[in-house]
């Protein structure tokens, strides 16, 4: 069996040596340990600093692609050199390398597929108070849109099987974290949490540039996420409120000129009309969505079967 520990990376020479420093060469249940970096288009000494820190692969990407192309990339190649369980972490050393063991236990045992590091958040005094909520509110989307029981979705520190990395692709580029989970749900596979624990910080967050970069980027990926993976509902949904408006307003209409009021509210019936008419080809949209989302996964499964092939 042997175990890949990825490590996204993106101008981290200073930080890399503290977390390789705690990452282990042996883990129970494991004959080989490797390391792998993945350098995202650094312009600093990332690379020669992994190397020389003993880091078994290297994967370059020639540009600064993202942590969701970085993380993409790495699963790729620890496939590639023959990974039975692929664990992801930082290279800022924000999650405590001993609980490793942890995430990979439950692999093992065979009590899951995917295994995601609950970090105490409400506890951690790095996060701000909106860092916290929305942190809450991006798990409970998750939740809602993958049919799993993750309370903290937007941990990078995970594990997956052989089998659970081949049918992974993250189609987003600011994070892979949201993504890979409802991925997981979509595909019933197995995937528990455990609680882990966190270091202090070396340096601020790469993703939390300002508060207000956070937050919008936090709302555009969710919405992404129900476009995505639950776009009947999201259209549906829409698509029904405005038709639903519409006819309300219509029969408020028909109901003030029953009752000979119907003068002076003509533009009831231009609101009635737009509103009906909207919602009603958003419903279409709907459906043509969810026909999308078929072939989606239809193409998903073929690029499954083909990767199982190749490895």
């Amino acid at each position: 069996m042997k175990l890949i520990i990825q490590i996204p990376c993106y101008n981290e020479e200073k930080t890399l040596p503290v977390t390789l420093a705690a990452l282990p060469r042996q883990v129970e249940g494991f004959d080989e340990v490797e390391w792998l970096v993945i350098d995202d288009g650094s312009t600093d000494k990332t690379i020669d600093t992994a190397v020389g820190n003993g880091v078994d692969h290297v994967v370059r990407l020639p540009k600064h692609q993202g942590l969701a192309k970085g993380f993409m990339a790495g699963v790729d190649a620890c496939l590639k050199f023959g990974a039975d369980v692929i664990v992801n972490t930082d290279a800022d050393n924000q999650y405590f390398a001993g609980d490793i063991p942890a995430l990979t236990g439950p692999i093992l045992e065979g009590k899951a597929q995917i295994v995601i590091g609950e970090r105490p958040i409400m506890k951690m005094a790095q996060f701000s108070f909106m860092k916290k909520q929305f942190q809450k509110l991006g798990s409970w989307v998750v939740r809602q849109a993958s049919k799993t029981n993750i309370p903290d979705a937007t941990s990078g520190f995970r594990a997956m099987n052989r089998d659970a990395a081949l049918q992974m692709h993250v189609f987003g580029e600011y994070t892979y974290t949201l993504e890979t989970i409802i991925q997981a749900g979509q595909k019933n596979l197995s995937i528990i949490a455990v609680p882990v624990r966190v270091n202090e910080d070396l340096r601020p967050s790469k993703l939390l540039k300002s508060v207000f970069s956070y937050i919008s980027k936090s709302i555009i990926t969710i919405i992404r996420v129900f476009v995505i993976y639950k776009a009947f509902r999201f259209f549906f949904v829409i698509g029904a409120t405005l038709f639903t408006s519409g006819v309300i307003i219509g029969l408020r209409y028909l109901y003030l000129f029953y009752e000979g009021q119907g003068r002076g509210h003509t533009q009831s019936l231009i609101l009635v009309s737009i509103l009906c008419g909207i919602g009603f080809q958003t419903i279409l949209v709907a459906f043509l969505a969810d026909l999308l989302a078929v072939n989606r996964r239809l193409l998903a499964e073929v690029r499954y079967k083909l990767r199982k092939m190749d490895s």
